[in-house]
């Protein structure tokens, strides 16, 4: 791929921010493209080295927030005529509570998802403590003179170890995929607002 190519790529992928912020990292790229080329790479290697279209546009919308794509996506690009704004005011029972709604459901879920990485961590902490109560009761039964019951207690607690580092594992594992999930999840919200032209 040339640099004319990449730059026209970019500047398509990019089509929905405002324009000066579009120019800003054409120019940006332009310049890394061409300082790369001043260091001895060929024009090839040098778009090769920043990387493909859609991992710099990932990047640039990882950079820009949430909120400025929306308010540049929602703000009209003229004014509103009388009957546009009469449809919005009498639309307004239907289409309020729909957009309320579907924002409740989307959070709903979202919490559902950070109750299910609470309880294992609730979980993991509960076996952690099974390794307390196996001790207590390895003391209780050799007072009692049951040493089975110690030997039983002991294992208990053994277990309760072993599924509390287990479950620790998990939770970290399942906190970094929730976590990953939604960083990839607000990225692509971004570049679906971006990736739509005007």
């Amino acid at each position: 791929m040339n640099k004319e190519n990449f730059l026209n790529g970019l500047r398509e992928k990019l089509s929905g921010l405002p324009q000066e912020d579009i120019e800003e990292r054409i120019a940006f790229y332009n310049e890394m493209i061409n300082d790369r080329m001043e260091d001895g790479l060929s024009e090839e290697e040098a778009i090769e080295a920043i990387g493909s279209v859609d991992s710099v546009v990932e990047q640039i919308m990882s950079e820009i927030p949430l909120s400025t794509l929306v308010k540049k996506k929602v703000t009209p690009k003229r004014k509103l005529k009388a009957w546009e704004i009469l449809l919005l005011i009498l639309g307004a029972p239907v289409w309020i509570p729909l957009v309320i709604s579907v924002g409740a459901v989307m959070f709903s879920v979202y919490a559902v998802v950070w109750a299910v990485v609470i309880c294992l961590y609730a979980a993991d902490i509960t076996s952690a403590a099974g390794l307390f109560v196996g001790l207590a009761g390895i003391v209780a039964y050799l007072r009692a003179g049951n040493p089975v019951g110690a030997l039983f207690s002991a294992g208990m607690g053994m277990a309760s170890v072993g599924l509390a580092i287990l479950l620790f594992f998990a939770c970290i594992w399942l906190t970094k995929a929730v976590i990953n999930a939604t960083g990839k999840l607000i990225l692509g919200i971004k570049i679906s607002f971006v990736g739509n032209k005007e």
